[in-house]
């Protein structure tokens, strides 16, 4: 029986007429990430670069939540094309790549997740997920329609190369890392310093002239605020861990 597959994070934000709110799920828990794809919430940040996560709970995770409305992105843990396309045959369809700093490492990250000749992704379809097993028609053929990668610009060189990253062919957006931005300037820690947002702000302008969405993790309400009327299509405002934790404090505050 022919089957279709869920719209990309691409498509949802052609449609979107404000910018997409997001929640990390760094917890592991395929529950945890259902109790946050029924909240309400635009997309979810399913990580792997600083979460424990591996394939088989990668694949839970996107199981639990395909019935409900929110994307599902996956952040891989480095860009490598063994892993990203492990992650894709599991029918990731939206992927992040962290740490991209070169218009190169742009490229290389679009080839891991194209079939040749105009990548290097491998040919797994019928024994995966990803094409749910042959049943989505013509899979090979229309692969680049069901994924969409975004990478994300994190360092000094990625500020420098912001243009040059957002304009290879087959990125469909950049994610600002403020937090290892703060690190690389020497600012550990104070992702709100001016210079770390006058950084972002300058990777935002880079990438929408090249005409793509560009996104930014801020928790703070204000600075996630500030970051939409400065041209953020997609932002991460909370993280499945941060709101246990400080939810659980606040309870046990409450009868210290």
């Amino acid at each position: 029986m022919p089957l279709q597959l869920a719209p990309t994070l691409r498509d949802r934000l052609r449609e979107a007429s404000r910018p997409l709110a997001g929640l990390w799920v760094c917890s592991g828990s395929p529950l945890v990430a259902e109790i946050c794809a029924g909240s309400g919430i635009g997309w979810l940040l399913i990580d792997m670069e600083h979460a424990p996560n591996g394939l088989e709970s990668v694949l839970a995770q996107l199981t639990a939540v395909a019935p409900y409305p929110c994307v599902p992105v996956v952040r891989v843990p480095q860009n490598d094309p063994v892993t990203i396309k492990q992650v894709l045959d599991l029918g990731a369809q939206n992927l992040l790549v962290p740490m991209v700093s070169s218009a190169d490492e742009a490229r290389a990250a679009v080839a891991a997740v194209r079939y040749p000749p105009r990548g290097v992704r491998g040919v797994g379809s019928a024994l995966a997920r990803s094409a749910r097993w042959n049943r989505v028609p013509d899979y090979l053929a229309r692969a680049d329609e069901h994924v969409a990668l975004y990478v994300q610009i994190e360092t000094g060189a990625g500020i420098g190369a912001a243009a040059e990253i957002a304009a290879v062919d087959g990125v469909d957006g950049v994610l600002v890392g403020p937090s290892d931005l703060a690190a690389s300037k020497g600012l550990l820690g104070r992702q709100t310093h001016p210079e770390v947002v006058d950084a972002v702000l300058r990777v935002f302008a880079a990438v929408r002239q090249a005409g793509k969405p560009v996104g930014v993790n801020a928790f703070d309400p204000v600075v996630a605020r500030s970051y939409a009327d400065a041209g953020a299509s997609f932002i991460l405002v909370g993280a499945d861990v941060v709101l246990l934790a400080r939810g659980s404090e606040t309870a046990a505050a409450a009868w210290e």
